[in-house]
């Protein structure tokens, strides 16, 4: 497999690794949270959101977005493939876009709330999932493109 294959397929894993973190929580976490009462929920969420900026998670969803960055320099310089295109283009506009436009400034938000602020709770709970459920879909949509187009060239 040559080089460009290799990064194309990191990249195509990582939008999918990615995607399973925030699935999970669409799906799990964030439903347990909103089962928590409402101070409790606040709490837990804020120290998910200042542990979520650590190393390990910010690599992976900003270094996924730099290879993505280079798969599609790759692809405007050579063979255009559109899925590759569409496929970089999701992750860099439905995760990173939003992640930087929509969820951080909920999190901003919400660090900013005490334990009785209720209502902006659920408002946040509701908010926050829908972006975070369009990330989801984003990064699985982008990594399976970018995976299919690898296992179509060989």
């Amino acid at each position: 497999m040559s080089v460009r294959g290799v990064v194309l397929l990191a990249t195509g894993l990582s939008a999918a690794v990615v995607a399973g973190a925030f699935a999970v929580f669409s799906l799990m976490v964030m439903p347990a949270l909103a089962a928590l009462p409402g101070a409790g929920g606040i709490a837990a969420m804020q120290s998910v959101n200042r542990t979520a900026v650590r190393p390990v998670f910010t690599g992976l969803l900003f270094g996924t977005a730099l290879l993505c960055l280079v798969v599609g320099g790759w692809e405007l310089g050579g063979d255009r493939r559109p899925a590759v295109l569409v496929g970089v283009g999701l992750y860099l506009v439905g995760v990173v876009g939003v992640t930087v436009l929509a969820n951080v400034p909920l999190n901003d938000a919400l660090a900013r709330a005490d334990g009785t602020a209720v209502g902006q709770w659920t408002d946040y709970l509701r908010r926050w999932t829908a972006w975070n459920t369009v990330r989801a879909l984003a990064s699985l949509a982008a990594g399976s493109l970018l995976v299919v187009v690898l296992v179509g060239a060989e």
